[in-house]
Order: structure tokens, then C-alpha cells, then sequence
């Protein structure tokens, strides 16, 4: 009988998991997005300035494209509200030093001009650590259902 190699990668894989859940980074960037979406729900400007990246570029499903100015204006106006941001499924990884990608799905419900939404969306963050926090200049959504 040929020993069979299947524990052993069983054991790498736990390994594996286990290392990527006891890792620092994987807390401290979920929780700075979780503080980006109850300061987005709550419309605080100032915190969501002290988490947002200068060169912030956030790509709605719609197609619009907004900085950090315009972002934070829609926000704190109230022009855009968001009402409920709840994760679906959050993945991280950190493909370089001091970034981590986020991607998965939330569904969100927001009141704008062009009316109420529910739905679920699709998305794809960027956070980097910089000035000894993590920090978002990336983030791009696509509505993927109701």
C-alpha cells in the first residue's frame, strides 16, 4: 500500500488557516472597516477623514467615481445616507507589505436622489497602513442582486 500524501496537506491547510486567523494585520484591518461602515451609516465626517486616503477613489456600481471630497460631501450632506451596511462575506489577504485587499459582499440600503435601494453588492477594497493606521484608497462595488 503507497502511503497517501492527503494528511499531511490536511495538516498544512489547517496550518495554514490557523496562522491567517491569529494574524494581527487580519484584526486590525477588519476592524478599521468595520469602523469606515458605522461611521459611514452615522454620517461622521471626521472619522471617516481619518479613514479614508487622500487619494481615495471609490468606484460606485453605478459607474460614479468619487474622491475623497466628494465622497465625504455626499456622506455628511446627507445627500446619499446609508441605512444598513451588513457583511455577507469579508475575505483579506496581504499581498505586500503594508496592503491587504478585501473583498466579498454586503447589502446595503441607502436613500439618495435617486431614491431608496436594498441590494446586495459585490466589492473590492484596497487598505493600506499608513500614518500607524489602515487606510482605504481603493474601493469599487457592483450590485449583484436584491
Amino acid at each position: 500500500m503507497k502511503p497517501t500524501l492527503l494528511p499531511l496537506i490536511i495538516v498544512l491547510f489547517a496550518c495554514v488557516a490557523l496562522q491567517a486567523a491569529d494574524d494581527p494585520r487580519l484584526a486590525a484591518v477588519r476592524a478599521a472597516d468595520d469602523q469606515r461602515a458605522a461611521a459611514t451609516m452615522a454620517a461622521d465626517g471626521a472619522k471617516l477623514a481619518a479613514i479614508f486616503s487622500d487619494e481615495l477613489r471609490y468606484a460606485h456600481s453605478s459607474g460614479l467615481v468619487d474622491t475623497k471630497t466628494s465622497y465625504l460631501q455626499s456622506i455628511v450632506s446627507g445627500r446619499t445616507k446609508y441605512h444598513v451596511i451588513e457583511f455577507e462575506e469579508r475575505n483579506f489577504t496581504f499581498p505586500a507589505p503594508g496592503i491587504a485587499l478585501e473583498g466579498g459582499r454586503a447589502r446595503m440600503k441607502t436613500t439618495s436622489a435617486s431614491g431608496e435601494t436594498d441590494s446586495l453588492f459585490s466589492f473590492l477594497a484596497v487598505c493600506e497602513w499608513r500614518k500607524m493606521s489602515w487606510r482605504l484608497p481603493l474601493r469599487r462595488s457592483r450590485e449583484t442582486g436584491k
